[in-house]
């Protein structure tokens, strides 16, 4: 459906444009081009690394608690009830742990996400430069990106028609922030 959407927002982009005026529309394929750079190819290495040593981290410590847990099932009959308290503490804290552990290094803003940031925004940011030169060097309007869900990667700016749109809307914006036209 987003697609969708996008196709017909190309087109009303497109056909919005002056008649005399040819637009010039391309796409690339970001996942082939990250696939075929060495750069790319090595920060995806390297976080692969860290996420096979973080989940062996994590496996070890499962297993630990599930160790445990085993030991104190088998034994929680003859246990005092201050024992089996302790015990029951033990566990939660372990299970704390274990759960803190994985959001540290596998949560929304954990461990790998800001090194998966740190590796691969360099690269990211090379070929969007390169994106923008190429657009740039051959004239073209518009780069779509057509890896997965369909992304601008470029526009020129000489198409912009959001301050068009506020006037028709009768809206106004400052001066500032209103975009060039």
């Amino acid at each position: 459906m987003r697609r969708l959407y996008a196709m017909v927002a190309l087109l009303a982009v497109a056909l919005s444009v002056d008649a005399h005026a040819q637009t010039k529309i391309g796409h690339v394929s970001s996942e082939a081009i990250m696939k075929q750079l060495p750069d790319a190819q090595d920060a995806q290495r390297q976080l692969d690394a860290l996420i096979v040593e973080w989940q062996n981290e994590l496996q070890k410590m499962q297993q630990d608690w599930q160790r445990r847990f085993d030991e104190y099932d088998k034994r929680k009959l003859i246990m005092t009830d201050q024992r089996r308290a302790e015990t029951e503490k033990e566990l939660q804290d372990l299970d704390k742990k274990i759960a803190d552990f994985r959001n540290l290094k596998f949560g929304q803003n954990g461990d790998l996400f800001n090194k998966q940031n740190e590796l691969m925004k360099p690269v990211q940011d090379r070929v969007f430069k390169a994106i923008q030169d190429v657009a740039l060097e051959e004239e073209y309007d518009y780069i779509f990106d057509k890896s997965g869900e369909i992304l601008l990667m470029y526009s020129n700016e000489e198409n912009d028609l959001t301050a068009k749109v506020l006037a028709k809307l009768q809206v106004s914006i400052p001066a500032t922030t209103a975009p060039k036209n």
